[in-house]
């Protein structure tokens, strides 16, 4: 049986697809060293139409209203400026509610197509544009240590990472947030308190790394403007050991924090990136792999969720659960000696 693979890796070769929704225009070239913030690539998402009713503007027929329309297809109009007229003693016009190009003019009307939103694509990771995708985005190749996490606000920054948790599962609180950690990425245990993240925001910091958060906060979680990373989820969750030893062991350190939402269609999720030194050349982790026996799984629900443990033994056949399914279970041990056997459905590697 496949399943994901959930990478926390102390060194790591990574080579990331990062691709527009639309096609765009690529502002990055091959061979350039980036910045997870830096820009490169930008598109205009949904380009939006708008009907003028130009006879009903200036009070004529559509007849005698096309006389007074000026701009014509394909004629670009800034914002103000004049579509149809003067008509009349007090000089009526139409003007251009908003700055766009005309697709159509007659009939007494005129179709406009306002400008469009902006998107702009980051780089998400410091590292080497290695290839352009054309008119879609980048593939950007970097060495570091890699921590996947579950979930992300969808925002992209990197700073230096400065360590507030002193154990998986500590508190971090409101009153920790000072002058300190400006400009830099955080990492901390479990955060149930919104005046944390507004804190953050006013020292300001560049990136938050969490084990987990209470789900209440996750409209303000969104509403920040530094990415957000939660290793393990929502309540009151400890971080993993592995990913809590690797960031704690990289104080200082230059960090990118790339909380992208997880979408398994797509393969992206979010993660957190600590810059190699020189002279690493590891191979890149594979995406996908069968589960086997010694290997580091996660359990992904209750009881054990968030829980480590070795892989020691997956049954041949199904087993009944408790609830009355019958499933493939395997047999997982964690560090303290306790055993547990959990349907592999709820088990993803770590590796």
């Amino acid at each position: 049986m496949l399943a994901s693979v959930t990478h926390v890796l102390p060194v790591a070769a990574i080579r990331r697809e990062r691709l527009m929704p639309i096609e765009g225009r690529i502002i990055a070239r091959r061979g350039q060293q980036v910045n997870p913030s830096d820009i490169v690539a930008e598109a205009v998402l949904r380009p939006e139409h708008l009907l003028l009713d130009i006879g009903l503007g200036l009070g004529l027929s559509p007849k005698e209203a096309d006389h007074y329309i000026q701009p014509r297809a394909g004629d670009e109009v800034g914002e103000g400026d004049v579509i149809a007229g003067p008509v009349g003693i007090g000089r009526r016009v139409v003007r251009a509610p908003r700055s766009g190009t005309v697709v159509v003019a007659g009939g007494g009307q005129v179709l406009m197509e306002l400008e469009g939103e902006y998107t702009e694509l980051k780089a998400g990771y410091s590292g080497i544009v290695a290839d352009i995708i054309d008119e879609r985005g980048v593939i950007i190749e970097t060495t570091g240590s890699l921590i996947q996490g579950v979930w992300g606000n969808g925002k992209v920054n990197f700073g230096l990472l400065n360590i507030l948790a002193q154990a998986p599962d500590e508190l971090i609180t409101p009153d920790m947030m000072d002058v300190s950690l400006r400009a830099a990425v955080v990492m901390a245990g479990y955060c149930e308190d919104e005046k944390v993240l507004r804190s953050a925001e006013e020292v300001p910091i560049r990136g938050l790394i969490l084990a987990s958060m209470a789900s209440t906060l996750v409209p303000a979680a969104m509403s920040v403007n530094y990415p957000i990373i939660l290793v393990e989820g929502f309540g009151k969750l400890p971080m993993n050991q592995e990913a809590f030893s690797i960031l704690s062991s990289n104080g200082r350190n230059e960090v990118a924090v790339n909380a992208e939402p997880w979408n398994r269609i797509g393969n992206t999720r979010p993660e957190i990136v600590v810059s190699a030194s020189e002279g690493a050349f590891p191979e890149i982790p594979t995406e996908m792999a069968s589960f086997s026996i010694g290997q580091t799984v996660r359990v992904v629900s209750p009881p054990y969720k968030s829980k480590l443990g070795t892989l020691t033994n997956i049954s041949q056949s199904l087993t009944r659960l408790p609830s009355g399914l019958l499933a493939i279970t395997a047999e997982i041990q964690f560090s303290n000696g306790d055993k547990a056997q959990v349907p592999l459905a709820n088990l993803e590697i770590i590796g």
